[in-house]
């Protein structure tokens, strides 16, 4: 049992989402991080004890996110950009996540969950949710949306958008026409493979697969003055394109983290939403095997582990 101190909380993990990240930290993909290392970090739990200057109350229910902590005083924390604080840590990363029975995380960072939803529900909302939402934003006022790569963040975003009015493009792997027809089934307008032509120029794109090659794919789908979001922290190398597929007023960018803002403003609406979460539920004694489902794409929305 850890000792929580000053603003730190122990919660009692009830669930924690499985993340592509996840296998980028196993597979040493990120140039970040410690080991040995216990990973997770889209955990639900309750507090079990709390330190002096907590932020929270014993028996609370809370979420950890992958933001654990910033230093709150440089360039970045002071202009609202948190997520870029080069101090930062981050949960199953720097300091041990949730794929575990207990938990010791900073309360300032952790986030109130909508009571709507269940404990396995809420834990996809803490990164395929949230990140999902930053990459939303950044692409605009986009009526017309193309997701690549349709998986757990996807199935999400793809109801939020279509919450907000707008029109989804699922992309998917050649071939797979089971996410194809999870796509539709969530709600996207059209669905097919990512190596053919969009239907219609699309306003915005997000990529979520690690695959760099869809960044020329992405860029050629949007209209003038459209945007490509990058959303995964991992991204193999992009490949060399013309110029005339960024030219036109075209934006290339890249989702890095989230800020506590985010997860407030995402969590509320969320709650207004209510966004229909699909999940596969795991003992936590099959972590490695909810990892090898992620990798190999057999995960109908999100893995989600629970203590045995």
């Amino acid at each position: 049992m850890p000792e929580p101190l000053e603003y730190q909380v122990v919660l009692r993990v009830a669930a924690c989402a499985v993340c592509r990240t996840d296998l980028h930290v196993v597979d040493g993909e990120l140039d970040r991080g410690v080991l040995p290392i216990v990973l997770g970090h889209q955990v639900v739990g309750r507090v079990v004890s709390a330190g002096p200057d907590s932020a929270l109350q014993v028996g609370e229910r809370v979420g950890v996110p992958w933001l654990a902590s910033t230093c709150g005083s440089c360039e970045m924390c002071a202009a609202g950009r948190e997520n870029l604080c080069p101090s930062a840590r981050f949960t199953g990363c720097d300091v041990d996540g949730g794929f575990a029975e207990l938990v010791l995380a900073d309360s300032r960072f952790c986030l109130r969950l909508p009571g709507a939803y269940g404990d396995v529900e809420a834990a996809p909302l803490l990164c395929g949710g949230l990140i999902g939402f930053r990459a939303l934003r950044m692409a605009g006022e986009a009526s017309r949306l193309g997701l690549y790569g349709f998986g757990s963040a996807a199935h999400l975003i793809t109801q939020v958008a279509r919450h907000r009015g707008a029109a989804v493009y699922a992309f998917t792997r050649a071939g797979d026409l089971a996410g194809q027809e999870f796509a539709r089934s969530m709600g996207a307008t059209w669905a097919g493979e990512s190596t053919g032509p969009a239907p219609e120029p699309l306003d915005a794109a997000i990529i979520f697969a690690p695959a760099g090659e869809l960044v020329p794919l992405a860029l050629a789908a949007v209209r003038p003055g459209g945007t490509v979001v990058c959303a995964g922290i991992h991204m193999s190398d992009i490949p060399r394109f013309p110029y005339s597929l960024l030219w036109g007023e075209r934006s290339l960018r890249s989702v890095a983290n989230l800020t506590r803002e985010d997860g407030a403003d995402f969590m509320a609406l969320a709650g207004e939403a209510r966004i229909d979460v699909l999940t596969e539920v795991l003992p936590l004694a099959q972590a490695d095997r909810a990892l090898e489902l992620v990798r190999t794409g057999r995960v109908r929305g999100t893995a989600v582990l629970v203590p045995d």
